[in-house]
C-alpha cells in the first residue's frame, strides 16, 4: 500500500450503526478475523475502537479500511489492556461492549440488546456464548457479561482471564454471541501455550484470580474456586474430560465435541506441568513478545 493510499485510508471514519453502543476490541495478528467481525458490527454499533499490540499481519489496515478508531500500544497482560482502553479511548455512546475479534453477535442478540438498552434497565447485560471449534459449534453456552453503562466497568487487573466488574445491575439478555475461536489446531495451540504459561506463572506467584473462588458462589467463582484446588484433585485430568464431554455435553457434537474436551484437559495438563518445572528449577518463563514492536504512524501510539 502506497504512503498516500494509507493515509487516505487513515482519515476513513466509522459509520454510526442504530445501537448506542461503543464496541472495543483489542487485537495481536487477528487480520483473519478483522474483515468478518467488521461486517457484523456494520450498523449496529455506533462506535468501534481498537488497541492493537503491533500486529504483524493486516489487522490495523483492515481495521482503518473501515474507519475503526485505532490505537496501538504494548500488551502487558490482559486485564491491563482492557483497563486502558476503557480509562483512554475517547467513548462518547452511552453503552460499551468488550468484543473479541473472533466472536460474532447473532441478529437475534443484536435486537434484544437494542430492545433492552431503549428500555434503559440495568447497568450492564449479559447473554450466552456458544463456542465453536474446527468449524462446527459445539453444544456449549457460556453465560459472560459483555455490555454496560459506559463508565460503570473496570477490568481485574490479571494477566490472563480477566472479567469485567460493573457497578450496577445486571440483566440477562436472550440470543447468543459465537465465539469462532481459532482458524485451525495450530492456532489455537500457539494460543494455549501462551495461554498457560500466564496461568502457571500466576498460580505459582499466588497471584490474585480473576474473581473471589467460591465453591458456593455465582457460577464464574465456581470455576475459579475448580481452578484454585484442580492440582490437588486425583484423576484431575480425566475428571476434567469426563466433566466437559459428558456434564457440559460436548458429546453432542461427535468426534470433534471429543476433540474438544479431550484437548481442553491437556491444556489443564500442560498449565500443571509447568506450575511444576517453574516450582523445580525457581525460574519464571521470560515474557515473550509476539507482535512485530514495530509502529505504525497512521494511529496513535500509547
Amino acid at each position: 500500500m502506497s504512503d498516500l493510499s494509507m493515509n487516505n485510508v487513515a482519515d476513513v471514519r466509522w459509520i454510526a450503526g442504530v445501537a448506542p453502543v461503543a464496541v472495543v476490541m483489542i487485537s495481536l495478528n487477528e487480520g483473519h478475523n478483522m474483515e468478518s467481525v467488521l461486517q457484523n458490527l456494520s450498523g449496529w454499533a455506533r462506535e468501534v475502537f481498537l488497541v492493537d499490540s503491533y500486529s504483524k499481519d493486516d489487522t490495523v489496515d483492515i481495521a482503518l479500511r473501515y474507519g475503526v478508531h485505532v490505537v496501538q500500544r504494548r500488551f502487558q497482560g490482559f486485564g491491563d489492556q482492557w483497563n486502558f482502553a476503557l480509562r483512554e479511548l475517547p467513548i462518547t455512546a452511552k453503552w460499551t461492549m468488550k468484543l473479541d475479534p473472533d466472536e460474532r453477535l447473532t441478529d437475534e442478540l443484536k435486537k434484544n440488546l437494542i430492545k433492552a438498552m431503549e428500555k434503559n434497565i440495568g447497568d450492564g447485560f449479559s447473554f450466552v456464548r456458544r463456542l465453536c471449534f474446527m468449524g462446527r459449534r459445539l453444544p456449549v453456552l457460556q453465560p459472560i457479561v459483555r455490555l454496560w453503562r459506559t463508565g460503570l466497568c473496570r477490568f481485574t487487573d490479571i494477566s490472563v482471564n480477566e472479567h469485567p466488574i460493573v457497578d450496577g445491575q445486571i440483566v440477562c439478555v436472550t440470543g447468543e454471541m459465537m465465539h469462532y475461536d481459532s482458524p485451525d489446531l495450530d492456532h489455537w495451540l500457539e494460543k494455549q501455550n501462551r495461554y498457560s504459561t500466564a496461568e502457571a506463572i500466576m498460580a505459582y506467584r499466588r497471584s490474585p484470580m480473576a474473581d473471589l473462588p467460591k465453591l458456593f458462589g455465582t457460577a464464574f467463582q465456581r470455576r475459579m474456586w475448580g481452578k484454585k484446588y484442580f492440582r490437588y484433585t486425583p484423576f484431575r485430568f480425566s475428571i476434567f474430560f469426563l466433566y466437559n464431554f459428558l456434564i457440559v455435553g460436548s458429546w453432542r457434537a461427535g468426534w470433534v465435541g471429543y476433540a474438544w474436551a479431550k484437548m481442553r484437559s491437556e491444556v489443564m495438563r500442560l498449565r500443571d506441568y509447568k506450575y511444576r518445572e517453574i516450582e523445580m528449577t525457581g525460574r519464571i518463563p521470560s515474557n515473550r513478545y509476539y507482535g512485530s514492536g514495530v509502529s505504525d504512524n497512521r494511529v496513535q501510539q500509547f
